[in-house]
């Protein structure tokens, strides 16, 4: 991986955006042991990573690392291989002996731009700007069907999704944005715009505003648009063109103030996987 770097200033604020570039022999398919993970950007305070697709964020509960030898076989964690390469990340967190330096997540099967802290200073720095909804979040996501273009925003191309998100009652690793869903259901809100149509498919970015557990996978399924290749989510309709093996989503961008005062704009590219599906669908 290429990495690409552009100082500037605006207005007497600075700005650094820092992007990944995917080299064409590159992949992000599930890595085995001995993770060789690609950092984006580091200093003393915080580390960006490129999370590769089939990795888990973190461990859900102490079971799991109690477990460690058994779970090792079946799962890898991210946060295994952060303590490793900055042990001072151990004892970073509100629970760092689950997540240690971990201030949001992506789903074990979405690659892309993930933030860690390294000290508490700065954890609870990032942490204070993503409760307040100041980072700014991009995925790009291939969804099923022809999403149209004249959903609520009044801005052609583009739509917000705005439904609250509760737990399902049938099955335990499932959310939902209805009426059925069970317990409290909580404010969630996706912005997209459409980038490109297929004759099955749309290619949208997504702009998540809140930060539920599976938001955006989650709102495309409540309005007729899984997203591609989603075991959970896709239902009876759910297809994997050209050999997907997992759900097309991606964390390609996140932006926020760093804690020594720069605006960090930080991007990756869409990894091999996702890029043929695309490559293959543009030939169709």
């Amino acid at each position: 991986m290429a990495v690409c770097i552009v100082l500037f200033s605006i207005c007497g604020f600075n700005f650094v955006f820092i992007k990944e570039i995917r080299n064409k022999k590159s992949t992000n398919l599930p890595l085995k042991k001995n993770l060789n993970l690609s950092i984006i950007y580091q200093d003393n305070d915080i580390v960006v990573v490129n999370k590769p697709a089939g990795i888990v964020t973190h461990r859900a509960n102490l079971k799991s690392k109690i477990s460690k030898i058994k779970t090792e076989e079946k799962e890898l964690f991210l946060t295994d291989w952060l303590a490793e390469k900055f042990p001072e990340m151990k004892k970073v967190g509100d629970e760092p002996e689950l997540r240690p330096g971990i201030v949001h997540r992506l789903d074990k099967e979405t690659s892309g731009v993930l933030v860690a802290a390294r000290n508490k200073k700065s954890f609870e720095f990032l942490k204070n700007q993503f409760q307040k909804r100041e980072v700014v979040k991009k995925y790009l996501a291939l969804v099923e069907g022809e999403l149209k273009n004249d959903l609520p925003t009044g801005q052609a191309g583009n739509g917000l999704i705005d439904l609250p998100i509760g737990r399902s009652a049938s099955d335990f690793r499932k959310k939902l944005a209805s009426d059925s869903a069970k317990g409290e259901l909580r404010e969630a809100v996706t912005e997209y715009k459409v980038l490109e149509k297929f004759p099955n498919h749309t290619l949208v970015e997504a702009y998540p505003k809140t930060g539920r557990t599976h938001q955006i996978r989650v709102h495309f399924k409540a309005i007729g648009h899984p997203v591609v290749c989603d075991s959970l989510y896709g239902g009876k309709r759910m297809t994997c063109p050209f050999g997907l093996a997992r759900h097309f989503l991606h964390a390609n961008f996140l932006e926020f103030v760093s804690p020594f005062g720069a605006r960090l704009k930080l991007g990756a590219d869409l990894p091999e996987d996702l890029a043929e599906v695309l490559a293959g669908l543009r030939k169709k």
